[in-house]
């Protein structure tokens, strides 16, 4: 049973993914937007042709470009999701209970779960992710960064979001060289400062975190693996910092 929700999906280049994630939320959703970022790809006619519609738009970062598409909602609960997650199937049966007319809550939560090609990274679970929400009341803020939900009534669904993240280790560590330069990038022109010892300090801090305090040392290989990439991006993160503070 299909729900008055529109799923409002970013893309760029998902010609791989678009399809899954549209029938995924097609479940659960009476309309799908995708929001696309000038895809060269077929990403738009893929997303035609299962009845979705496309409205193109320039990247404008990843809160505003989620943000953007709301006003072209026809309903008032929007369900936001990533063209490399779909919805679990105890997802789709949470949303299909809940009753949107009569609740005192504007947004709802879903636990991710991501994979590394087939890997579950138990790590990094539950990474609790607000994203379907009530347009009139609350909604993605414009601030750099990762997109967040706007708003303190959020309850938190016994549901699963799947996030297929990366396609194998080497994407990841490639990707990762993205959010490195994105993240010094944005706490430096927050200004934000880094001192000589924020590199290893923050990087060592990562690791333990990953390792010891969120049991990783204990997830085998593929524990150990994002454990370690994790601190190598929070210590270039530091470094990249003091580089920038160092060329004002």
């Amino acid at each position: 049973m299909k729900k008055n929700i529109t799923a409002n999906i970013i893309t760029l280049n998902e010609e791989k993914n678009i399809e899954a994630v549209i029938k995924s939320v097609q479940e659960v959703c009476d309309e799908v937007l995708v929001i696309d970022s000038l895809s060269s790809d077929r990403t738009c006619e893929i997303a035609e042709s299962l009845g979705a519609k496309v409205i193109k738009q320039a990247y404008l970062g990843d809160g505003p470009q989620k943000a953007f598409g709301a006003p072209f909602a026809k309903n008032e609960w929007i369900l936001s999701i990533d063209a490399d997650e779909r919805l679990d199937a105890n997802a789709i049966e949470a949303i299909k209970n809940l009753d949107l007319n009569a609740t005192s809550y504007e947004a709802f939560s879903f636990a991710r779960k991501t994979y590394v090609g087939k890997a579950f990274i138990k790590l990094w679970y539950p990474d609790r992710v607000t994203r379907l929400y009530n347009k009139s009341k609350c909604g993605f803020s414009t601030a750099g960064g990762h997109a967040r939900v706007q708003t303190q009534k959020v309850k938190d669904l016994d549901a699963d979001m799947l996030h297929y993240s990366y396609e194998d280790y080497a994407q990841m560590v490639k990707t990762s060289h993205k959010f490195i330069t994105r993240g010094a990038k944005i706490a430096h022109e927050e200004g934000k400062r880094a001192s000589a010892f924020d590199p290893f300090l923050h990087g060592v801090g990562a690791l333990f975190k990953a390792l010891i305090l969120k049991g990783g040392a204990f997830h085998g290989v593929n524990g150990w693996n994002v454990a370690v990439i994790s601190a190598f991006s929070s210590y270039m993160k530091y470094a990249l910092m003091l580089e920038m503070q160092e060329n004002d």
